[in-house]
């Protein structure tokens, strides 16, 4: 069966898209039919997402596929991780889902390790602890004595809560669920004992639906508002490195893959989940795969930093694209600093250039001055904990050497930072595709309605589909010494 339409829904932290993909002659093409900003609003001193306008836009993007004459065989949807809305007992949402930058979180991961020992709790979840981690949202909702848990019979997460707004279903899907802390993952399913022992009600936690599951139709009053048919509507790999790790070509079993975005997420497909004590200490986290296997994972600071950086340039009135903020950094003077991408600092939305200068004077370096200079610090420090975190797979997890790096995501898009990136690992660097995510989205769906068999001629379909570019490494003396600089450095502050 060739010839046939999907529409993937890919929401990112800063922006979401929708993107038609059409199966024909063995090939995927792509076509971007709506594409629209993602922006969290402070209410009420909480930081919110926009749910009721990113409902209005996926409805804008369904008549504009109604408009181009698209025929479309399903729907589905991929998200960033942990974020979650609650609903009452007649299925209706008790607040806006909180944003995991919010500051609801502070210190309830540490008192949450007076309950269970982080070295048990990783042991039971294979989940590396971030404070916004789901289970601590909700022990920071209990701490608080928020309403919306008390009267809560429902959890969904966000892939799920807008699926659940499109077709009145409810559902929750693995990958996008195992980013939680609180499933157990060898199970592949939700962990009774740390429900049990957090005193978290069991009756939030819905039976898990495996990706390619249907999820149910459009609603028939979305149907008619927008033009279209009741599309059926598909439960995908629903965490969006999920998803973009489906896409990522076949390298062999030596290959490292990057999801770079927003966040830049380096890890190894396994077969089973690995909990050790040196998993645990490197950093590494187990999430759901979409075939059913495990994303061994470093979760890092991504592009979120320079993203941050130009927003409070834009401000300013200093507006540029990324295509000259690259070109700026690549004029910029070599390692004039260096940073950890992975401090704290560097968090919370704000002020970024000042916080990216504050931490080179605090740290006693030079501070970069002008946004060539501040943009090379960000690329150059991202590299750096990129071999950081190679390193650590290599020598206290897998034992072997990792062969390359297939990146994969918006990030792939930045030469500068994939020539960075094979200088700083020396090794090579394949770049693409870019639009991984939403591919991925796309490839589960045609696999669920039986276009595809499988993962494995999915990723071949992506390989005819999808050029990339390989960076060979180059100049690695000077990304040595400043690897040397790196971990003095880190080992100073203490990262």
């Amino acid at each position: 069966m060739e010839g046939r339409s999907f529409l993937g829904f890919d929401f990112g932290a800063s922006s979401g898209r929708a993107m038609l993909g059409t199966f024909c002659g063995g090939r995927m093409a792509l076509e971007e039919i709506h594409r629209f900003a993602n922006d969290p609003v402070t209410l009420c001193g909480q930081l919110v997402w926009d749910l009721p306008r990113l409902v209005f836009e996926m409805k804008r993007a369904l008549n504009a596929a109604s408009r181009a004459g698209a025929q479309v065989s399903g729907i589905g949807i991929d998200t960033w991780g942990v974020d979650f809305g609650l609903l009452d007992g007649r299925g209706r949402l008790l607040a806006l889902p909180v944003h995991y930058r919010d500051a609801r979180t502070a210190g309830v991961m540490e008192e949450a390790f007076r309950t269970m020992p982080r070295e048990e709790l990783f042991a039971r979840t294979g989940i590396a602890f971030n404070a916004f981690n789901t289970l601590f949202q909700l022990l920071a909702m209990r701490r608080d004595g928020d309403p919306a848990l008390a009267a809560a019979r429902s959890m969904l997460f966000m892939p799920d809560l807008l699926a659940y707004c499109l077709t009145g279903v409810q559902g929750v899907e693995y990958t996008i669920a195992s980013t939680s802390q609180l499933l157990d993952p060898s199970a592949r399913d939700w962990s009774d004992e740390v429900f049990r022992r957090f005193g978290l009600p069991k009756h939030l936690a819905a039976p898990i639906d495996r990706p390619g599951a249907p999820r149910g139709r459009l609603l028939p009053e979305i149907a008619r508002e927008c033009g279209v048919e009741r599309i059926p509507v598909f439960a995908v790999g629903g965490h969006d490195t999920a998803s973009a790790f489906a896409a990522a070509p076949a390298r062999g079993g030596n290959f490292a893959r990057l999801s770079s975005g927003t966040w830049s997420l380096l890890g190894v497909e396994v077969p089973e989940p690995l909990t050790a004590p040196a998993v645990l200490e490197a950093g590494y986290t187990n999430e759901g795969g979409v075939d059913g296997s495990i994303r061994l994972l470093k979760n890092n600071m991504g592009l979120w930093i320079s993203q941050e950086c130009k927003r409070e340039w834009d401000r300013r009135g200093e507006a540029a694209d990324y295509g000259e903020l690259v070109a700026m950094a690549e004029r910029a003077p070599q390692f004039s600093a260096i940073i950890d991408v992975d401090d704290a600092g560097f968090l919370a939305p704000g002020d970024m250039p000042a916080r990216v200068q504050a931490y080179c004077r605090r740290t006693g370096q030079r501070v970069p001055e002008g946004r060539g200079e501040i943009s090379r610090v960000i690329y150059e420090g991202l590299a750096l904990k990129y071999r950081w975190a190679i390193e650590r797979l290599e020598k206290d997890i897998l034992g072997s050497r990792v062969g390359g790096l297939n990146v994969v995501g918006g990030g792939s898009k930045n030469d500068l930072l994939n020539q960075f990136t094979a200088d700083a690992i020396g090794r090579d660097v394949v770049a693409g595709p870019g639009e991984a995510t939403v591919i991925g989205n796309l490839l589960v769906q045609a696999i669920a309605a039986g276009v595809l068999p499988d993962l494995r001629a999915g990723r071949e379909v992506v390989e005819r589909s999808f050029p990339t570019r390989t960076f060979h490494p180059a100049g690695t003396a000077a990304w040595d010494e400043a690897y040397r600089r790196y971990l003095r450095l880190t080992e100073r502050t203490g990262d």
